[in-house]
């Protein structure tokens, strides 16, 4: 992860199936930041193949943005597309409950 207000990672395949745009905030290069951002890239990785978005933005170089999203907890995930909005806080070490945060499995 850099160390830069926002950094984006890109994995776009060609496909018709949809694009999901993800945003992780951060306060800087914490253990618990970085540990999110490589949970996020594995799960991605794993279940949404190429169709996906990453923007990492850390609070600590910018933080009005969070109030764009009302950020009140780091690291916090939003998923901006596809809609609905959906919000997880915490460090995405809970693969089962970050698919089902997601809607990408039903909830038990």
């Amino acid at each position: 992860m850099k160390a830069s207000a926002t950094h984006a990672v890109r994995k776009r395949g060609i496909s018709k199936k949809p694009t999901w745009e993800l945003r992780l905030y951060v306060a800087g290069q914490t253990g618990k930041s970085l540990q999110a951002f490589a949970n996020l890239k594995r799960i991605c990785e794993e279940h949404l193949g190429c169709q996906y978005t990453i923007e990492v933005v850390d609070l600590t170089k910018n933080p009005g943005l969070a109030k764009g999203d009302q950020i009140f907890a780091l690291p916090t995930l939003v998923r901006k597309l596809p809609e609905p909005v959906r919000k997880i806080i915490g460090d995405l070490s809970n693969t089962e409950r970050v698919l089902v945060g997601l809607d990408l499995r039903p909830r038990a």
